[in-house]
Parts: structure tokens; C-alpha cells; sequence
């Protein structure tokens, strides 16, 4: 059955997220978990040798060039899982808001050979509400491409201007990386702030850039999520009473503020954010995400 849109944008606003038992289930189910994992994006864990992969731009990273193959590659079932919970309805709800601008992916591309055709071997997908983003699936197919993209996702999302990275559930990856777990409790009140923020700006970095708000009418006040009839124990959470202003919102010009940075930054906004040219006034991507890795508010 269909996931209503409406319905599903006000679970994420209540932090409860849908899922499958397989990927062939055609029933969906809501989870409230117990405890969230989360990225600080002033805390990604940037190793030396992620720092150096990044840098060597060993891979090309884009954003929402591939979203349909990304979230069908992670709903396939690989070697470290056998199963995956991302099923027929919920691929279709991600599609449809991805075309609506509220569901973005960033994708790792590389090459067998040194003249061979670029092929995805990396990515992940997730879910814009506010100045949150709620991280849903991520896949790699060499060495290090999840972690890649993960980290410009990071770069992506402290450009922007957001607050929050959800990742749903702690792993042993997701760890080595900087995130930390929380209470139910503590990610819905850290939720809730980043759902009141009046809009989008770009942050920390001086930039000519400036976004404006992707979603309106987000905020913690309504009914709860209990009674929109999404899982039990949902009345706790502040619910999101602005489904259909969401719907009819542009939501990407945040998380595409890179994008303009990296397209039309010249050699003094260069400057402005520490990216001093080492020669001709030139930057790899690899170094300003490495750079806005490591730069604090």
C-alpha cells in the first residue's frame, strides 16, 4: 500500500521513521527506537588517512545526480546483509520527494581502470525537514566510498546551514566515524530545534552565498503524532502540522549551497573561506571538503 506523503513527513517531524521486514514485504511498519544515533557536524571524525582519500579525490562526488540508482542499490541485499528494509513502498515515497526537492543523495563515482567508464561504487539518500537531515541508507562498493560520501555529505550539511544528522541506528562504522547515541527523548528535543529554525543560511563560512527556508510552517506545535495515527507512543513527540506547505516548498536550496560554491566560488571567496591557492589560485574539491571538515562555528 502507498505511504501517504502528508503522513510520513509528520512522522520524521515526530522522529519516527517507516520500514520493512524485507525488501519484498509489501507491509510497512513505524519505528520509534528506544535510543538515535547521530552525527554532530561539528564532530565528524576526519582520520588522516579519510583526509588524504579525500584530498586525492580518488573519487567524483556529486549530489542528486543518481538518486533513483542510489536508493535502489541500497535496498539490494549485499554480502555483509543479507536483507534489507527498504521495500517497494517506501523506494517510491523517496522518489516521489526526492522529485519534490525534500530527498537528496550523494554519490561516489570511480573507474576500474585509469581510462575505463566511471561507474557508481558509492552513496547514500536521505530525508531534508528543516534543518534536519535524516540520513536513511548508504552503500559502498570500494573501498571507502560510504565514508566518502558520508563526509561531503557532513561538509555539505555544515554549509548549509542544517543542525542535525540522523543515522537512525548506532553501527561500529557509523561510530568510528563521530557518531554518538542519544535517548528517543534527547533527538526529539534536538529535532524539534532544528524543525523551529526560522530558515536556512550559510553558516560559519563567509560566502556570497545566502539560501532561503526550505520548509515552511515546520515547528513543534500541533497535535501529536499518536493521533495522526503513526505507531504507538508517538504522542510524546511535538508533531509537524505543515504537510502541505512542505509539499509545495522548494526544500534543496540549502543542500545545494555547495553546489554554488563549488560552481561559481572565484579565487577571492576562495580566500574567504582559508582556501589560499597553492598555485594559479586553483582548489581541488577534495581540499575545500577536507577544509570545511575542520573548520568550526
Amino acid at each position: 500500500m502507498a505511504i501517504n506523503l502528508d503522513l510520513l513527513l509528520k512522522a520524521y517531524a515526530s522522529g519516527i521513521f517507516p520500514m520493512a521486514d524485507a525488501r519484498d514485504d509489501p507491509e510497512t511498519f513505524w519505528v520509534e527506537p528506544k535510543t538515535r544515533a547521530t552525527i554532530p557536524l561539528e564532530g565528524f571524525r576526519l582520520s588522516r588517512s579519510l583526509r588524504k582519500t579525500i584530498i586525492s579525490n580518488r573519487f567524483r562526488v556529486t549530489a542528486d545526480t543518481d538518486f533513483e540508482n542510489v536508493i535502489r542499490t541500497c535496498a539490494e541485499a549485499a554480502a555483509d546483509r543479507q536483507e534489507t528494509w527498504i521495500n517497494a513502498d517506501i523506494e517510491e515515497a523517496f522518489l516521489t520527494l526526492h522529485d519534490m526537492g525534500l530527498a537528496h543523495s550523494v554519490e561516489c563515482w570511480a573507474s576500474d581502470e585509469d581510462d575505463g567508464p566511471e561507474k557508481l561504487v558509492g552513496g547514500l539518500y536521505g530525508l531534508e525537514i528543516g534543518r534536519a537531515f535524516c540520513g536513511e541508507s548508504m552503500f559502498s562498493r570500494k573501498r571507502d566510498a560510504s565514508k566518502v560520501a558520508l563526509a561531503w555529505l557532513v561538509a555539505r550539511l555544515k554549509f548549509g546551514g542544517f543542525e542535525l544528522l540522523d543515522c537512525q541506528f548506532m553501527t561500529e562504522h557509523l561510530a568510528s566515524l563521530g557518531a554518538v547515541e542519544v535517548s528517543q527523548q534527547a533527538y526529539v528535543q534536538q529535532l524539534q530545534r532544528a524543525l523551529q529554525a526560522p530558515d536556512h543560511s550559510v553558516s560559519a563560512i563567509k560566502s556570497p552565498i545566502r539560501s532561503s527556508g526550505a520548509l515552511s510552517g515546520v515547528g513543534a506545535a500541533g497535535s501529536a503524532a499518536g493521533g495522526a495515527g503513526v505507531g504507538d507512543g508517538a504522542g510524546a513527540a511535538g508533531a509537524w502540522t505543515g504537510g502541505e506547505a512542505a509539499l509545495s516548498s522548494d526544500g534543496s536550496a540549502a543542500f545545494e549551497a555547495l553546489d554554488k560554491l563549488l560552481v561559481k566560488l572565484d579565487d577571492a571567496d576562495r580566500g574567504a573561506v582559508g582556501l589560499l591557492a597553492s598555485s594559479g589560485g586553483s582548489s581541488s574539491p577534495g581540499k575545500l571538503i577536507a577544509q570545511l571538515l575542520t573548520q568550526t562555528s
